[in-house]
């Protein structure tokens, strides 16, 4: 039906008192054991296919989907006129089956009507360019236009749907910034000036800040600030930091505005967005998001081209379990197979879809949701992969994802446990956006490419590491990485200094420490905040060349990056032996209380690295969650809540990545096929096995 008078159904702010501030739910209602599903678009479907959907989403073990995403311009396909009808149903069918729903408030693309009326709110490049309607996320989120519709859309989602019995979580937009993190239009310009505005209070305090004596930038008032739009040359540091630090915070002002709509209306309903941590998703910080969402909910997919794609998938589930503070979280989006919008988009291979979804779990996950259910037919991602296929159920992806569902079910028990890891790495987005940014000593440095490089170490060792954010508390820690810290605060340096002096083993490489949080360089010599901690002194960044090479006395090699290094306390443990600085400190090390802090100036080859992470991990005492683990085999623990005598039920992932059967030590019972494991499981060829263990974890 096409409705223009508001709904008839009650509403929860008719029927339900506020919640306290802070009493939100934290996980879907009514979901139990493992979440299991994906986005569902019944929009694109007749009704004969809708009901064929439900029935197989049983036989699958489905029990909970994501609805109305992208269905803005169905439910009002002309302003103030809804048509509930379809939706309605939808829920009804979900509910009657026994499938709880994550409902979206179809807010992710404004309709081509809204467009076409207000096209004021289309974002808008660095240049000037006007990104328009036709694809999706066709709007900025500083438009007062924008945020009054998509707020209406909003309320009229929850006051319809906030009572509905399949109702389990709030999806709030989606993926926001995928498209557009940053827009530079006339609207962003006057939201920035009030964000900085609030930052620094004053425009003394600003041109502080910024630097502005440099290039005559100094401003006199707030009203002279822009965006960093397209310059003749490079644009103020401090201003593209701090733009990056609006853009984020301005998506993240979006989500709480549509967000206080849904805990008005619904106060019994959890919240939350899909965010995309990953490896190359760069422009929200979402350390600084996480206390906003009711539950952490998360995008992943692998990199095609990546042959230790499972790597950076572990790397990217640690970090959203580090953006959720180790509670459980959503993997709200993976593939069952190949994606469309990657140069080459390779399907995946026997038993990856497992591997990929178990390897989540291990890491914290308590959900394995995918994009999407039926494969559509139509549209720019007619080609990515669904758990239901083109070709229908007669498929390997089908019975992969009736599999998946099976094992998901023995699975239950490990819901709630968490990981416990005794090596961190320091990540931190600010230092991301910082260390790229342009007029650097090379801009050859990506900065997820150096945190990964020494993640990649770890798990092939089969170390368990946490992701933390600066300023995290590192007390629990044996071993602390802090990979191209580029700027840091004060605060956030002495917490690195105050984990070595507890007993930490601490290692910081080159391009930290630099600047502080405005991206003026700390004077005095490289690598600023921490020089004291690491007992040396850089007097200048020697940055090599394209393929230029130079040689360590232990005969590793080293690039990118290298430094004229005194030593101020510390001693040398690794020294050039060619180029420019033959010589001169490589590596250092130094005592510091009760631990040790080393600092590598360089970028060491995988020879170089390999030993000195060897050297780390046994000065710290850090070991393999099992020993003797062959290469290429993922092992993760979670564990349980303590009992009154401190043990606590523990599971044990071993995900095997090789073509050979391989054996683990394991006692217990692997809950994916029943079997015992006495001193030992054997895991197949791309296989995965998940212990139960007999002796509780301690």
């Amino acid at each position: 039906m096409t409705e223009h008078a508001p709904a008839a159904q009650p509403t929860a702010a008719a029927t339900t008192q506020p919640a306290p501030a802070g009493s939100w739910p934290r996980w879907p209602v009514g979901v139990e054991g493992l979440a299991y599903g994906g986005d569902y678009n019944p929009e694109q479907w007749p009704l004969a296919t809708r009901v064929e959907d439900v029935e197989l989403m049983r036989e699958a073990g489905v029990n909970l989907v994501s609805v109305a995403i992208f269905s803005w311009a169905m439910l009002e396909p002309r302003e103030g006129e809804y048509d509930w009808e379809w939706l309605d149903d939808v829920l009804d069918r979900l509910h009657g089956a026994g499938i709880r729903v994550a409902l979206a408030t179809a807010t992710a693309s404004p309709p081509p009507w809204l467009t076409r009326y207000h096209p004021e709110i289309l974002p808008e490049l660095a240049d000037g360019t006007v990104l328009h309607q036709g694809g999706r996320q066709a709007y900025r989120v500083s438009s007062p236009v924008l945020r009054e519709y998509a707020l209406r859309m909003t309320r009229r989602m929850a006051e319809r749907y906030g009572q509905h019995p399949a109702l389990a979580l709030w999806h709030v937009d989606n993926e926001l910034g995928c498209h557009v993190p940053h827009d530079f239009s006339d609207d962003a310009a006057a939201a920035f000036r009030r964000w900085l505005e609030a930052r620094y209070g004053t425009v003394d305090a600003l041109n502080a800040a910024w630097g502005t004596a440099f290039w005559s930038q100094r401003y006199d008032s707030f009203d002279e600030v822009l965006p960093p739009r397209t310059a003749p040359t490079f644009a103020n540091p401090t201003q593209q930091l701090d733009f990056a630090r609006y853009s984020s915070d301005e998506l993240l002002t979006h989500y709480r505005a549509l967000r206080d709509v849904l805990r008005e209306v619904t106060p019994h309903v959890p919240t939350t967005t899909n965010l995309m941590v990953s490896t190359g998703t760069k422009w929200m910080d979402y350390f600084s998001w996480s206390a906003d969402l009711d539950v952490v909910a998360n995008d992943h997919y692998l990199r095609a081209h990546d042959p230790e794609g499972h790597v950076e998938l572990a790397f990217s589930a640690d970090l959203t379990r580090g953006v959720a503070g180790g509670a459980p979280w959503i993997l709200m989006e993976h593939s069952t197979s190949a994606v469309n919008w990657q140069p080459r988009n390779r399907a995946k291979g026997p038993g990856e879809m497992l591997r990929n979804s178990l390897a989540h779990v291990a890491r914290g996950a308590d959900a394995v949701m995918f994009f999407q259910w039926r494969q559509s037919v139509a549209g720019a991602e007619k080609f990515h992969s669904a758990m239901l296929p083109h070709a229908g159920t007669d498929t390997q992806v089908w019975r992969n994802t009736v599999a998946l569902g099976e094992a998901l079910r023995a699975l239950a028990p490990v819901r709630g446990s968490r990981v416990h890891a005794d090596a961190a790495i320091v990540f931190d987005y600010e230092a991301w956006w910082g260390a790229e940014l342009d007029s650097h000593p090379t801009q050859a440095l990506r900065y997820p490419n150096e945190v990964l490089a020494w993640y990649r170490q770890l798990w092939h060792r089969g170390i368990t590491v946490d992701l933390v954010r600066p300023g995290a508390d590192l007390s629990a820690y044996r071993l602390v990485v802090v990979p191209t810290l580029y700027l840091v605060s004060d605060d956030d340096a002495a917490r690195v200094s105050a984990a070595a002096e507890a007993g930490a083993t601490v290692l910081v490489t080159y391009c930290s420490g630099i600047a502080d949080e405005n991206d003026h360089v700390r004077a005095g010599g490289y690598p600023g905040a921490f020089r004291e901690l690491l007992g040396v002194r850089t007097e200048e960044i020697w940055a090599l060349q394209d393929g230029e090479h130079v040689v360590v006395d232990d005969g590793a090699t080293a690039d990118l990056w290298t430094e004229q290094t005194h030593l101020a306390g510390a001693e040398a443990v690794r020294r050039y032996a060619s180029g420019p600085l033959t010589g001169w400190p490589a590596v250092t090390r130094r005592e510091v209380s009760a631990g040790t802090a080393w600092y590598v100036g360089t970028r060491l080859d995988e020879l170089g690295a390999s030993r000195l992470v060897d050297e780390l991990l046994g000065e710290a005492g850090v070991l393999p969650v099992v020993p003797a683990v062959p290469a290429g085999v993922e092992v993760v623990r979670r564990r349980g809540e303590a009992a009154s005598d401190g043990s606590a039920a523990s599971f044990l992932f071993v995900i095997n990545h090789t073509d050979a059967d391989v054996a683990v030590a394991a006692e217990g019972v692997d809950l994916l096929t029943g079997a015992a494991a006495d001193t030992e499981v054997t895991v197949p060829a791309f296989g995965v096995a998940v212990v139960q263990e007999t002796a509780p974890a301690r």
